[in-house]
């Protein structure tokens, strides 16, 4: 290899990324298949209403709380060693599920899978970062592992009704059995080894801080949205806050900390970051006023609604692919700032929806939205990773999946608790006085609440009782989507001030890689751009 050059990936490196992008996928299919799921495994097992919300929560705080502490232990490990680990035990814990007798059973399954969810998250994403180490190449490499979550979201619920209308309700967790079987087999083959030189002990103190901070919050935050900010969820967000003030305060004092909080003296990181966090916030809450107006509103089947959502899974993934490419030749800040604009737009669009064309409106404009958001996520993923030392992969990777996290529940509990309140504060006077008052009381609750209450209702009455519903329901779109611009183009104008002075993807990137002693396996150590003079060891099983 010719000095000042960087090892290009070869057949070997983007096999091994269509192996990552499998358990990826299934991280994200795995949330969004058991909505569909609950009703019926709820009856199967008598699963009460306390205990559903169980089933629905546990996975993903478990997989906030654990991401920190996975990705650190992958940095210390190996990333591969913990995804292997991380794979077996998401495949064991695919079965319990599948074949649990009692919520208690299903509830414990679901912890073990999100801890293993945990694991696989951070641990292919470090491994990207070590296998594409030419900038190029990682980004685009990157623009496909990203796009893995939203074929896992769009995906999910057409899986989950196609078969479960065919099979039980465990069958959607044993999609995940040949999944990891095909990673255990095929990863030690195609996937390098690869840890920190310098990595200390694992701080079990912080561990537990970090639990402590991140698990209240994730609850208070969705408790909030389901049931109205109370005393117990403001408890649960103060307390979080407490003990992470206390976590980054020890984290400062050790000489191996679990999480570097300096990462976040970086501008390039943490306006990435901010940027990921404010994008999973509103694309989260639309995605999730979309499918409710599609099944609630329009009374759509969850594979009609899931198609409904097909034209934007395309468009992002074509966006995902082509990003990188652009970025190559135009400074990422702008590529990304383009984005905004156009997600921007479509949020203005979405103010002036009527409930006559809003179902067209809403498929065209997500299409649009997904394609222009999508370099947020790709690029704004790629320079997390790109910024930090080699040895801090795992966790750059944690971190970004944890603004994903905190942004989508932010979302729910504020911008969805929006818009649940111009609805009520909308259909509390617009219900026809001919409605039954169960019906009523159930819209004044819900738009599920008023689709539900449809199924009881002659065919007059219920066209009658669904043309308000539709409309304040509509008004809370209104709403909730001006609030959103607002924001998106808050943080899209941040981001683009912080980082127009980066170069295209490629153009900084002079560094090259030392080449250490070969013993048995090859072994070499090298940075990914910019990033100081920091050595890894990464071992390449050949």
């Amino acid at each position: 290899m010719s000095a000042g050059t960087v090892p290009k990936a070869g057949r070997k490196e983007w096999f091994g990324l269509g192996i990552l992008a499998l358990p990826t996928l299934l991280v994200a299919l795995d949330v969004f298949v058991l909505l569909l799921a609950l009703p019926h495994l709820s009856a199967d097992l008598g699963a009460d209403s306390n205990q559903q919300l169980w089933i629905m929560d546990i996975y993903g705080f478990m997989v906030a709380g654990f991401l920190v502490p996975m990705g650190t232990l992958g940095d210390r490990i190996g990333r591969r060693r913990l995804l292997l680990t991380g794979g077996t035990v998401f495949a064991a814990a695919s079965l319990l599920a599948a074949f649990a007798t009692s919520p208690a059973m299903l509830i414990a399954a679901r912890v073990l899978l999100g801890v293993a969810g945990a694991a696989i998250s951070p641990s292919t994403l470090a491994l990207i970062s070590q296998m594409f180490q030419d900038a190029k190449q990682r980004a685009g490499a990157i623009g496909m592992w990203a796009s893995c979550f939203t074929l896992g979201a769009i995906i999910g619920p057409m899986l989950g009704g196609l078969m479960l209308e065919h099979f039980w309700w465990g069958s959607l967790f044993l999609l995940g059995v040949p999944v990891m079987i095909l990673l255990l087999i095929a990863g030690p083959k195609v996937l390098p080894e690869s840890s920190s030189e310098d990595a200390g002990r694992i701080d079990l103190p912080s561990v537990a801080l970090n639990l402590g901070t991140v698990l209240p919050v994730i609850y208070g935050i969705k408790e909030s949205a389901r049931n109205g900010f109370g005393t117990l969820p403001a408890l649960a967000i103060v307390t979080g806050v407490a003990l992470g003030v206390a976590f980054v305060h020890r984290q400062r004092t050790l000489k191996s900390p679990l999480l570097d909080v300096t990462l976040f003296k970086h501008g390039r990181f943490s306006a990435s970051l901010l940027g990921l966090l404010a994008y999973s916030l509103t694309g989260g809450t639309v995605m999730l006023l979309m499918t409710q107006y599609f099944q609630a509103a329009r009374q759509m089947t969850p594979f009609e609604a899931g198609l409904g959502l097909l034209p934007g899974m395309a468009a992002a993934t074509v966006s995902f692919m082509v990003c990188p490419l652009i970025a190559r030749r135009i400074r990422p800040a702008y590529v990304i700032g383009a984005g905004i604009t156009g997600v921007t737009a479509v949020l203005a669009v979405f103010t002036q929806i009527g409930t006559a064309s809003g179902t067209g409106t809403l498929i065209a404009g997500f299409a649009v939205f997904s394609f222009c958001g999508a370099p947020l996520v790709a690029l704004g993923t790629h320079m997390i990773v790109g910024t930090v030392p080699p040895q801090k992969a795992g966790s750059a990777g944690a971190l970004s999946q944890i603004s994903n996290e905190f942004g989508a529940a932010l979302g729910v509990a504020t911008l969805g608790t929006l818009g649940l309140t111009v609805y009520r504060n909308e259909i509390d006077s617009t219900v026809p006085e001919t409605i039954p008052a169960a019906a009523a009381e159930a819209a004044r609750d819900s738009v599920s609440g008023a689709a539900a209450a449809t199924e009881s209702l002659p065919p007059h009455l219920a066209d009658a009782f669904m043309n308000p519903v539709q409309t304040a329901f509509t008004s809370g779109i209104h709403t909730v989507t001006a609030v959103s611009a607002i924001l998106i183009t808050t943080a899209g104008t941040l981001f683009v001030t912080r980082m127009r002075h980066i170069p295209p993807i490629g153009k900084e990137q002079t560094t090259t890689p030392k080449h250490t002693k070969h013993t048995g396996n090859t072994e070499h150590t090298g940075n990914t751009g910019n990033t100081g003079n920091t050595e890894e060891k990464q071992t390449l099983t050949t």
